[in-house]
């Protein structure tokens, strides 16, 4: 029997409000009987399939406090309704934040990403989530709200398993903070897909910080090969504080591949993923040391 996918199947209770105190109220009163619905491209799809099935759907997409991009003295602040459409479109990310603008723009068809937002992606918490890499290799941090309060939580620490992540079910994704970078740092971004703006096969960012030749700082996340988005600490102790040439950046990516640990699912091979895995990393290494303005 075929699923039809233009229907939701389930009942529900639709409530929505402009003002984030009363989803707050509502989340504590249904709990893990509420969906939280903002773009709706995940959770739509997942509940026309019958994967999931709320009793109780809260839209918060009218809340003004949570759509902005804040650049401050010290962070990068994006609240988490801001559709990834503005991210696209925001000068200080495209100029500054290389590898967040490279995956935003991958992401799927242009209405997506104007229905989209960057905390559904995350709060999704997909293996495959194109933004998670590149936040991981600036050190994100996201603010979770609920009644009793707001909590900081590190991007590395948010993610537990596939679909799975630290978020209670009286909480929300507020804000995204992304601390300033250096001056002389480069980030860079890239995503295998079956088609074109596909959901990922292989994603993978990477941050380096320069200092002269050498490498002062290196950061590499993983999309699409674990359970959850993963750094590869072992490639990135193999480039920290060490003058860069292109025979180590093949080094550190051959590390990079060691370090993953793949499956095959309906996208794609475990195999075809180790062994493109190289392959992607050292090029996403050598854009990102030469937008640091180093040298190859």
């Amino acid at each position: 029997m075929e699923t039809n996918t233009k229907i939701l199947a389930c009942e529900y209770q639709y409530l929505e409000s402009s003002e984030l105190g009363q989803v707050l109220t509502w989340l504590e009163e249904y709990g893990e009987k509420a969906a939280v619905l903002a773009g709706g491209t995940d959770l739509l799809v997942k509940m026309k399939m019958g994967n999931l099935q709320p009793d109780c759907v809260i839209y918060i997409k009218k809340i003004a406090e949570l759509d902005y991009i804040k650049d401050d003295a010290d962070a990068l602040r994006i609240g988490a309704t801001t559709s990834l459409a503005t991210i696209e479109r925001n000068e200080v990310v495209k100029t500054y934040y290389s590898a967040l603008y490279e995956a935003v723009r991958s992401m799927a068809a242009v209405s997506i990403r104007n229905m989209g937002t960057i905390g559904g992606n995350l709060g999704n918490a997909s293996p495959a989530a194109d933004t998670a890499p590149p936040l991981l290799v600036y050190d994100a941090t996201l603010k979770l709200v609920s009644q009793q309060g707001e909590r900081l939580v590190p991007l590395n620490e948010f993610f537990v398993g596939p679909s799975q992540s630290v978020l209670k079910p009286n909480e929300i994704i507020a804000e995204i903070i992304i601390p300033k970078l250096g001056p002389d740092s480069g980030s860079s971004f890239l995503k295998l897909g079956r088609v074109s703006a596909d959901i990922a096969k292989i994603n993978v960012a990477v941050y380096m910080l320069r200092s002269g030749s050498k490498c002062e700082s290196c950061r590499i996340a993983f999309g699409s090969v674990a359970p959850t988005p993963i750094r590869v600490p072992q490639a990135e102790a193999m480039l920290n504080g060490k003058e860069i040439n292109e025979e180590l950046l093949g080094a550190a990516a051959q590390a990079g591949a060691a370090e993953i640990k793949p499956i095959t699912d309906n996208r794609s091979t475990k195999a075809y993923r180790q062994k493109v895995s190289k392959v992607i990393l050292q090029e996403a290494l050598q854009a990102a040391w030469q937008r640091a303005g180093g040298a190859l």
